[in-house]
């Protein structure tokens, strides 16, 4: 890491706006700090493309001072990751397209390239294009609170799940023949259930463990209902549309809210106008076949290539190709003699009395004679 020294304006004593700009790869990430004012490199890092760099990467930021926001080259396939944890800590970021560095690379200020150069050149490049027009993306305020809330109860959840598992485990080393249906003991019904047949038990070790167990059960159950209703609350507040669509529940547009700022938690303002209605196809009565598909495609591709106003000339479609077994071969004419050609009905042009054909006689083969010898 190595830093630079804070510019500090000389009434205020404090950076007011600092852009950090992020060059981001697969292994690693390089990021600098850059004075939104004049442009001047504060400070720069590079860190190892893990989730825990990003909580120092975090960290080293805050401790720059300053309102800060976070220009990161749209490459979202190496900096997806870098963009949804700002994110979901509350920062702002904005995405910065690549074809805006082919002309800042040419005119930075320092000869050669390196990461270093590459991230002052992004945040530099966001200064020069200006914040406001760039893709943007912040959680704050009720937005942030969903994405918190979520992110709590997933946590809440998993806890849960890894003591129902080990209380099934427990419960089986008591009483091998008790059956416990999957996912029951997220039920009060089953929770009831098994803490009567824990409490009239024998107080063993195993008993006493399960039952503190199946106590913290309970006590997360209340808690993660209570969180679920409170997100149906905000919800409805931020995005009832879709809460309004098929299959969409409380869960599923929390996480929508939380995760895509910029589009799922606008609510609908008075003056936007309504989004048109969208038609249902009928179901189809009876399919096509892939034949007529394919004639039908046809046809529209021949008709609007024939439309067109192209001064070459237009194209006659090949007729289809047929299989071999389909043709006949033509069988090859029988030559005849000179004699035969010369006496036939065609070379004399008389069809009307053709020559009478002269019958064969049939030869007789005698098994009997000696050698085969014919009569």
């Amino acid at each position: 890491m190595s830093t630079g020294d804070l510019f500090v304006y000389p009434n205020e004593g404090t950076v007011q706006m600092i852009v950090i700009g992020a060059d981001t790869h697969k292994d690693s990430h390089t990021l600098a700090a850059v004075d939104a004012e004049i442009g001047q490199l504060l400070a720069d890092v590079t860190v190892r493309a893990r989730r825990r760099s990003f909580e120092d990467l975090l960290i080293w930021a805050r401790g720059l001072g300053g309102e800060r926001v976070w220009a990161i080259e749209d490459c979202r396939h190496v900096s997806g990751a870098l963009e949804r944890f700002l994110l979901a800590r509350g920062e702002r970021v904005v995405r910065v397209p690549p074809k805006l560095m082919a002309g800042a690379r040419s005119a930075a200020r320092e000869p050669g390239k390196s990461d270093r150069i590459d991230a002052v050149t992004i945040a530099r490049a966001a200064l020069r294009e200006g914040l406001d027009a760039l893709p943007s993306a912040q959680l704050a305020g009720p937005e942030l609170d969903v994405r918190l809330l979520v992110d709590h109860r997933e946590r809440l959840v998993a806890q849960r799940t890894r003591l129902i598992n080990d209380l099934r485990w427990g419960l089986h080393d008591l009483w091998p023949e008790l059956e416990v249906p999957p996912r029951a003991l997220i039920h009060a019904r089953w929770q009831e259930r098994v803490g009567g047949r824990l409490t009239r038990a024998e107080q063993s070790t195993r008993v006493r463990i399960a039952r503190d167990e199946l106590r913290r059960i309970r006590e997360l159950t209340h808690t993660i209902d209570a969180l679920e209703r409170e997100l149906a609350v905000l919800v409805a507040a931020l995005a009832p549309r879709l809460l309004a669509e098929r299959g969409c529940g409380v869960l599923t547009a929390a996480k929508l809210v939380g995760r895509s700022p910029a589009s799922a938690a606008a609510p609908p303002t008075q003056g936007s106008p309504e989004p048109p209605p969208r038609h249902r196809s009928p179901p189809a009565q009876d399919e096509p076949t892939a034949t007529a598909w394919t004639a039908a495609a046809t046809a529209s591709s021949t008709a609007r290539y024939t439309a067109s106003s192209s001064t070459r000339a237009a194209w006659t479609p090949r007729p289809p190709p047929t299989s071999r077994a389909n043709k006949r071969r033509a069988r090859p004419a029988a030559k005849r003699c000179a004699a035969s050609s010369a006496t036939s009905p065609g070379a004399s042009g008389d069809s009307s009395n053709p020559l009478p054909v002269r019958p064969r006689n049939p030869v007789t083969i005698h098994c009997n004679t000696p050698g085969g010898a014919l009569p």
